[in-house]
């Protein structure tokens, strides 16, 4: 165990880690079974437990025999929350470096699910290759995903998985990604369009509020692309007829080049026409909408106003996915998933993906969902429907 100790901090020494014997099974040093965890402690936190996809994200981790440790920044919040499930909790903010690396140090498995990324996935993704716990998160924002793949080979020499966007954003569309890939391996376009049912919840509207004077995004011949927002407009048939759609910088723009190589990719959703003209509206208007009191007061808005989908609506909702690829030859493929509810199937994705690297991990590094369990992941999933059609 000692030389196996010295080893493990010798090889780490370039990041500043110390590795503990309780961690030393996270590299499979100890045990010589590399990516088999075997950890001695198995503890799973979940930061943003309080908020509306962390509560459903606590339920479904209880459903499934887990008992995580519960956090956040409000302690009045998170204690309730953990009294009423009888699990540990802990408050505090990730600028509390100190805080977080202490209890982190008896962690396996992080899932993060206080957004928006932007701000809060750097501390903790930073914390996580100090020591060595596992990373899961459900962002769905291109800019974090970018930046968390330039820490794969961090991720490698720790031995971790950094595995961002296991909710909707972006379990179905890059499993699907993955699938339709698979069957015509020399692709080079991909289209992902999807629609859900219901209205967003608060972290998801304050993360579009922060990216609403942005534009949009697309992948061409491999690079990003900046585009204006609603870029394309068309309407896309859902299951139910025709339904107006419009392009955005959905996460499969950064996630689903890296699970596929395929180098030009573009996202639509399916969108009220008044939105639409918002989005188109908003091309004009970024000065405004960057100014600070305008976001305030919209932010403030968003706190009070907005609530997320209703129980019934994620109980009765579902979510639809349909993606089509082509290669130069002409030949094209498409495919469609039916879903649970958008905030129901995140849930279900984040504790599955927790689970998975709990029992047996994937080679460490930067993952994607599909690129971590493959594309039938998402069909683990009750109720998940995949067809695929030739055009």
């Amino acid at each position: 165990m000692l030389r196996s100790l010295e080893k493990a901090n010798k090889l780490y020494k370039g990041l500043d880690l110390k590795v503990s014997k309780e961690k030393l099974y996270t590299f499979g040093l100890a045990s010589k079974k590399p990516y088999l965890f075997h950890m001695q402690n198995q503890a799973v936190l979940l930061y943003g437990a309080y908020g509306f996809t962390g509560k459903l994200i606590v339920a479904e981790a209880v459903k499934n025999g887990l008992q995580p440790i519960l956090a956040g920044r409000d302690p009045s919040q998170v204690k309730a929350l953990a009294e009423k499930y009888h699990l540990p909790w802990e408050a505090f903010d990730l600028k509390d470096t100190e805080k977080l690396d202490k209890v982190l140090r008896g962690v396996a498995i992080v899932i993060h699910a206080a957004g928006p990324y932007s701000h809060t996935a750097k501390p903790m993704v930073e914390a996580c290759l100090r020591h060595a716990c596992h990373y899961v998160d459900i962002t769905g924002e291109v800019g974090v995903f970018e930046w968390i793949a330039g820490l794969n080979t961090e991720a490698e020499k720790v031995g971790i998985c950094l595995m961002p966007g296991c909710g909707f954003d972006v379990v179905p569309t890059d499993c699907l990604a993955a699938y339709l890939h698979e069957q015509l391996p020399d692709a080079t376009h991909l289209e992902l369009a999807f629609k859900g049912a219901g209205s967003p919840s608060r972290g998801t509207a304050l993360t579009m509020l922060e990216n609403l004077d942005k534009g949009g995004l697309i992948r061409e011949n491999g690079k990003l692309k900046q585009v204006p927002s609603a870029w394309k407009v068309k309407s896309i048939d859902y299951g139910k007829g025709p339904y107006p759609s419009m392009t955005i910088p959905w996460g499969d723009v950064s996630t689903a080049y890296y699970t596929t190589g395929i180098p030009n990719i573009t996202v639509f959703t399916g969108a009220p026409k008044g939105f639409i003209r918002f989005a188109k509206w908003s091309n004009y208007l970024g000065f405004i909408l960057r100014m600070r009191w305008v976001k305030s007061r919209l932010e403030k808005y968003i706190r009070t106003k907005v609530k997320g989908p209703d129980k019934d609506t994620q109980e009765k909702g579902h979510g639809y996915v349909i993606g089509t690829v082509h290669n130069k030859a002409g030949n094209s493929l498409t495919a469609t998933l039916f879903t649970p509810e958008a905030y129901k199937l995140t849930a279900i994705t984040a504790v599955k993906a927790a689970m998975k690297l709990l029992h047996k991990a994937p080679p460490p590094g930067f993952l994607t969902p599909a690129l971590a369990f493959g594309a039938d992941f998402i069909l683990e999933v009750d109720g998940v429907q995949r067809q695929l059609r030739k055009d």
